[in-house]
């Protein structure tokens, strides 16, 4: 008897193990996205780089201001050219008659014009002689036919002038030295006013644009050493110099756009569209007495004693938020200084300090909000 009470006992024991066991539910922590930033020594912090394209410094889109039909194009795409170069020629004999027209028309009209003075002059010479002998009439019908002539004649020079002009424009000459990057239309075309004919480029000095953060727009007065790279040329580094610093942020992106200048090398060709990266060292005054590593003012936080500060590391291979104690310097122009606590190729939490506890799962974003791919 007792031993089959104890068969029982034990089949009822396992009965409720089992339930217990199906009733247990295994409750995932959830990954928490996080904004963070990967902090470097003190050399790397003060060196960042952008990416940019190549443009020439100087180009256009040449075209006719007359309409007419192409007669010479010399120039290939690739060739040099030096300022006043004739790159194309309309066929000028619509434009040289239309001269020869007016010519003729202005002569004409002059010697009207000199019969028209000697007119005058007569009929001014009789009244002065005798004055009842010529009526008022008579000399304002000379007058009035000499001032016709006149205004004739400054039309028809005005005309002349613009044919003259015309006859010039079946020249389309080069602006200034460059190299012909595009053709848009062949030899022996009609082509209208205004219509682009070829584009020419000064690549003398290359420039480069490149879109830098709202947070690092500060840094340029700062910056001691740039220097690009272009992808068809690995390890060539070309020095630059900042043309130009763009005044208003982009709306979508909130970067400003700054442009740079260069020299187009004499070993090599930059062409514009070339991809190229920018590397800028720049030391604010503040960073020269303080070195460490600065990490965005948001990161750092305290918790129940004032004094002590801490940031969220976060482990790259096992993704999760460590507390860790640092020292604080100075507020600098980035960020803040961290004097130690830290180690360059850390990830710092950036954003939602307070929302994060101790060993969570986290998923890495970079400032930007995208990913940082594993």
């Amino acid at each position: 008897m007792n031993k089959k009470i104890k068969l029982i006992l034990l089949g009822i024991l396992s009965i409720l193990l089992m339930t217990g066991c199906e009733k247990e539910i295994e409750v995932k922590q959830p990954v928490r996205p996080v904004k963070a930033v990967k902090v470097a020594g003190f050399e790397e912090d003060m060196r960042r780089t952008f990416p940019g394209r190549a443009s020439a410094t100087e180009e256009v889109d040449l075209s006719f201001r007359i309409p007419g039909r192409l007669m010479t194009l010399p120039v290939d795409v690739g060739d040099d050219v030096k300022t006043d170069d004739v790159v194309a020629r309309l066929d000028p004999h619509d434009y040289q008659v239309q001269q020869q027209l007016v010519e003729g028309q202005l002569e004409n009209g002059r010697a009207a014009l000199s019969r028209a003075e000697s007119e005058y002059k007569r009929v001014m010479r009789i009244q002065k002689q005798d004055p009842g002998a010529i009526s008022q009439s008579m000399i304002d019908s000379a007058l009035e036919a000499r001032d016709r002539a006149k205004a004739n004649v400054r039309s028809l020079e005005a005309s002349l002038q613009s044919a003259q002009d015309n006859v010039s424009y079946t020249y389309l000459r080069a602006p200034w030295n460059g190299t012909v990057v595009k053709k848009y239309v062949k030899n022996f075309q009609d082509v209208l006013a205004k219509e682009k004919i070829l584009r020419l480029v000064d690549d003398s000095k290359i420039e480069l644009k490149v879109d830098v953060p709202e947070h690092l727009i500060i840094l340029v007065p700062y910056v001691t050493h740039l220097s690009v790279e272009f992808s068809p040329f690995p390890g060539r580094k070309i020095a630059a110099k900042i043309k130009e610093v763009g005044k208003e942020a982009s709306q979508t992106t909130r970067t400003y756009p700054v442009t740079l200048i260069m020299n187009q090398p004499e070993d090599i060709q930059i062409l514009p569209g070339m991809a190229g990266t920018v590397t800028a060292d720049s030391i604010p005054p503040e960073a020269i007495s303080e070195k460490g590593i600065v990490v965005p003012a948001a990161s750092v936080f305290s918790a129940d004693d004032k004094d002590v500060f801490y940031v969220w590391v976060i482990d790259e291979e096992t993704k999760t938020a460590q507390r860790r104690e640092v020292k604080v310097g100075p507020l600098t122009s980035t960020g803040i200084r961290i004097q130690s606590g830290l180690n360059p190729g850390e990830w710092v939490a950036s954003a939602g300090v307070h929302s994060i506890r101790v060993g969570q799962k986290v998923r890495i974003l970079a400032q930007s909000g995208e990913e940082v791919p594993k």
